[in-house]
């Protein structure tokens, strides 16, 4: 009896350890099944390219106000304000979406984190270029992984991923990229309708005067 006794409480802590496994894998598998899966069509539909449209318009608006006069700076801020606003019509449902957001709040840290600093001329000074072992890594790589390290590069957040999300990922990615030049283009053309019709409108109030 007494073995009994003694054999019962080690049982129970052993199916209740089992049971917790069970249900942290549950919880696992029900987090990936109700994650939302990415779909590339959604970006070739005209309500999402609206959506984006109008918030680039807004986006745009802002740079034009804030933005310097010089042309490399204004030409990167609207670049910049372009994949924002990209990532934020896509909701964080993807990487290289929340890797984009991510990114700006770790540059705007950095900008006020080097106004802080303030730099001596004792400081400053010259380094000699190191050359990287990751580099030099790659290049003894089979062709294929070297392939795939660039995707992984050129996609944002997918750098350490693996093949099957590189490619879910860049498949998303460049979807979104051809909304983005779709709705682009279509301003261009809309600002040089607009512009063309104020120039027409000018030169007939001109020639009536």
């Amino acid at each position: 009896m007494a073995s009994t006794l003694i054999s019962n409480p080690m049982t129970t802590t052993d199916r209740s350890r089992e049971s917790s496994k069970r249900r942290k894998k549950k919880k696992a598998l029900t987090t990936t099944t109700t994650e939302p899966q990415q779909n590339p069509n959604l970006w070739k539909s005209e309500a999402q390219q609206q959506v984006y449209s109008s918030r680039l318009l807004t986006a745009l608006r802002q740079v034009r106000l804030g933005s310097p006069p010089s042309a490399p700076r204004r030409g990167r801020a609207v670049r910049e304000a372009a994949d924002r606003v990209l990532a934020v019509t896509a909701k964080g449902r993807t990487r290289w979406s929340r890797a984009i957001l991510t990114n700006r709040l770790k540059v705007k840290f950095l900008k006020g984190k080097r106004q802080r600093v303030r730099v001596t001329g004792n400081s400053r000074l010259e380094k000699k270029p190191k050359v990287s072992v990751l580099r030099l890594k790659a290049k003894n790589l089979p062709a294929v992984q070297r392939k795939v390290k660039v995707l992984g590069r050129l996609v944002p957040g997918c750098r350490k991923e693996a093949l099957p999300v590189i490619l879910e990922e860049a498949t998303d990615y460049i979807a979104a990229l051809e909304m983005q030049v779709k709705a682009m283009s279509a301003l261009v053309e809309l600002a040089e309708l607009l512009s063309g019709a104020g120039s027409s409108s000018g030169s007939a109030e001109s020639q009536q005067r």
